[in-house]
């Protein structure tokens, strides 16, 4: 009887590219199972990123944490912030935050991280638009209505939004998949 050559040594292939999985392939370069196709995940800014990051993946994100990080000059700066209708809104200056740059911005780059581990969840670019305080639509006056209850530590909880108005800026960060 004739001794068959064993079949070639496979790997696990752990990684996750999306919901897509590559499984084995062996470990004489010879063609395994099909990889994802790379088409599907185009790189963007040098991150690999999926085609069409959803608005509401950004949401949930948004939501669960209270803190992001702005790209802001080259350097990320965590900031505090809340989601209100579709958009991120974030209060800086003044006796706030301090985000030199964002209030003169056109466009920024936010990653949002998970509240668990501190793993990145999504990186989005955000189209930053200056809240007008003195004519605040009624999306913006819920905003910030929620940015001053979810202020901690708050030393005049009551006075916040006239105290915003006089010495600070409330900026909305849109995400570029919601416009």
């Amino acid at each position: 009887m004739k001794d068959t050559p064993p079949a070639p040594a496979s790997r696990q292939v752990n990684s996750r590219v999306g919901n897509a999985r590559a499984t084995t392939q062996p470990l004489d370069g010879r063609a395994g199972t099909t990889s994802p196709d790379p088409s599907r995940y185009p790189m963007r800014h040098g991150r690999r990123r999926l085609l069409g990051v959803s608005l509401s993946l950004i949401e949930e994100g948004a939501k669960k944490s209270s803190v992001l990080w702005v790209s802001l000059s080259g350097r990320d700066r965590l900031a505090w912030h809340i989601w209100h209708e579709g958009a991120i809104y974030i209060v800086t200056g003044g006796e706030e935050q301090s985000l030199p740059g964002l209030v003169e911005a056109s466009r920024v780059r936010v990653t949002l991280r998970s509240k668990d581990n501190g793993a990145e969840l999504v990186s989005f670019d955000a189209h930053v638009h200056l809240v007008d305080q003195a004519s605040l639509s009624e999306a913006e006056s819920g905003a910030v209505a929620a940015l001053a209850k979810e202020r901690l530590n708050a030393v005049d909880a009551a006075g916040l939004a006239a105290r915003w108005a006089s010495g600070s800026s409330i900026v909305r960060l849109t995400p570029e998949a919601a416009v």
